[in-house]
């Protein structure tokens, strides 16, 4: 698990104000929206977008980003920040 995982899953949890839940808590592959995994919604989707821009400090477009499948887990939004900050 890299960093830049670790990272994200912290801003997951500071962001949303997931107090139950720690880092160990949440699977790199584990799907964040849905009933599977974290169970996050709409709501939490805007909320962690926004908290991704301020953090690693781009712009998320909704019509260029795939945000759905780079939003779907720990790793795929670890690859697409690494892709956006490269």
């Amino acid at each position: 698990m890299s960093n830049l995982e670790n990272q994200i899953k912290q801003l997951i949890i500071d962001s949303l104000g997931l107090e139950d839940i720690t880092v160990a808590d949440i699977g790199s592959e584990d799907p964040l929206f849905g009933d599977d995994g974290l169970g996050l919604d709409s709501v939490d989707a805007l909320e962690l977008g926004l908290a991704v821009q301020k953090t690693f400090g781009f712009q998320l477009d909704g019509e260029n980003d795939n945000l759905r499948e780079n939003f779907a887990n720990v790793k795929t939004l670890a690859e697409f920040v690494k892709s956006r900050q490269a």
